[in-house]
């Protein structure tokens, strides 16, 4: 079973609610999460611990962009096999400009971070609401993660709170580009039952990247279906049907 075949199950059988978006709404928040773990997401010869900080906030925060909200608060849960760097990554978490407001640490045998972001939002364009005519655009280059990785590096990931809330004001559907564009692409059609018609030739590749490194994932741009793209690159449309158009792969967990 695959991580979003486990997902869908669970919302069938009404164990999980409310997480066909990028984010959960409750009660005037918006909360969104993510763990990064030693040797999946991340290897310490690639990346320090305040790399490591900058980063489980940054990609937490690219949730928040793709919601529209101003982000309020950190809550950061610290898994190691010791306390040696801890202080470390807490100045990157703290990097990022959000105040970490609480957290939890244990010892395990390998680093994990986990965050918990927190923020506010006048208006959360989800994953469901795409229609036929919207034109799809993306708030910057693509391909720039695979490239590096390729190079034996990890980027930084951008933040786009500021490109997140202005398309929240008019997009119908938006999401952040963190398992490969082919795949985020998919949950937008999905969830709002149209189809996705990408054209290859207008995505725009960050230096040094391929086509292919558009299935690589963690670029951490927003996708957005809108009907004004108000001057972000436009690589595509919303038709009637389903799916997309191109068949482009993307991380999976469970593969």
């Amino acid at each position: 079973m695959k991580e979003f075949e486990l997902l869908a199950e669970l919302e069938r059988r009404g164990l999980i609610v409310g997480v066909e978006h990028d984010a959960a709404q409750i009660e005037g928040l918006v909360v969104t999460q993510d763990t990064l773990v030693e040797g999946v997401h991340f290897r310490f010869d690639l990346l320090d611990r305040h790399e490591l900080g900058y980063r489980a906030a940054a990609v937490n925060l690219s949730d928040l962009a793709a919601s529209g909200a101003e982000p309020v608060a950190l809550v950061v849960s610290l898994a190691a096999p010791s306390l040696e760097g801890a202080v470390a990554i807490y100045e990157g978490l703290n990097e990022a400009g959000v105040p970490v407001r609480g957290g939890d640490t244990t010892r395990a045998d390998v680093v994990m971070l986990t965050v918990t972001a927190l923020g506010r939002s006048e208006r959360v364009p989800g994953r469901a609401g795409a229609q036929p005519g919207d034109l799809l655009v993306v708030t910057g280059p693509l391909g720039a993660a695979g490239a590096a990785f390729r190079a034996g590096r990890l980027l930084r990931p951008p933040v786009r709170l500021e490109e997140g809330r202005r398309l929240a004001a008019v997009a119908h559907a938006m999401l952040d580009i963190s398992d490969g564009l082919g795949l985020d692409a998919g949950h937008i059609a999905e969830r709002s039952g149209c189809r996705l018609a990408i054209d290859l030739d207008r995505v725009p590749l960050a230096d040094g990247a391929t086509r292919a490194d558009l299935e690589f994932g963690e670029d951490y741009e927003l996708l957005a279906a809108t009907p004004d793209p108000l001057g972000f690159t436009v690589i595509g449309r919303c038709e009637e049907g389903s799916g997309v158009n191109l068949e482009l792969g993307g991380w999976e967990h469970f593969a």
